[in-house]
């Protein structure tokens, strides 16, 4: 509880402790795989203009499909999914709020104390709240069979649809000297920060 409008849980889906990386997830999936790829990819029919789930332009819809949604159904969830309960994925809004509301710590790779993990603290600036902090750790991403800049970069995805390009979804991204909400193709496996009212 960082006394924000959702409670942050304290490790990723897949991780039993704050420095673990946890698994890895392309946007609307709930099973972990080896490839991560459009050829691999749940909610389309092989390619980035082919989607047959949360398409807002025709243009990106599999023979023109769109639908209405822009924020994932629980049931493809994959924080609700493996963890039950109120546990959700955060919407982008709930990302900004996280940037916004706290201060953001670097700890490199090799830190005495996050048992070495490279990522950030996240500390909260609210009033009576200051002394509650979560660690994000920077656990790169998956693109087809690659994990790539784990201990540099920090992708988080949200459950919001990138409207205007349904293709993408909107994420939380960090590295050492960044942090703020951004876009990414659906198709990445990339980690899930569970909140919960």
């Amino acid at each position: 509880d960082l006394g924000l409008s959702v409670k942050w849980a304290t490790f990723n889906v897949g991780a039993t402790a704050p420095e673990e990386y946890g698994d890895y997830f392309a946007w609307g999936e709930t099973d972990t795989k080896s490839d991560y790829s459009w050829s691999t990819y749940k909610y389309c029919n092989g390619s980035y203009n082919t989607l047959t789930k949360y398409c807002s332009n025709s243009s990106y819809g599999n023979e023109g499909f769109t639908d209405t949604k822009t924020t994932l159904d629980l049931t493809d969830d994959v924080a609700y999914v493996k963890w039950g309960g109120n546990w959700r994925m955060p919407t982008s809004d709930e990302f900004y709020e996280l940037i916004n509301s706290c201060t953001w710590t670097w700890y490199a790779s090799g830190n005495a104390e996050f048992s070495g993990t490279a990522g950030f603290k996240v500390t909260s600036n609210i009033p009576d709240y200051t002394n509650r902090f979560i660690f994000l750790p920077a656990a790169g991403f998956r693109d087809d069979r690659r994990l790539f800049s784990a201990g540099e970069y920090g992708i988080y995805w949200s459950s919001s649809l990138y409207s205007g390009h349904p293709n993408y979804a909107m994420e939380l991204y960090f590295n050492s000297g960044n942090h703020y909400t951004d876009d990414d193709d659906r198709y990445y496996g990339q980690s899930v920060r569970p909140v919960c009212p």
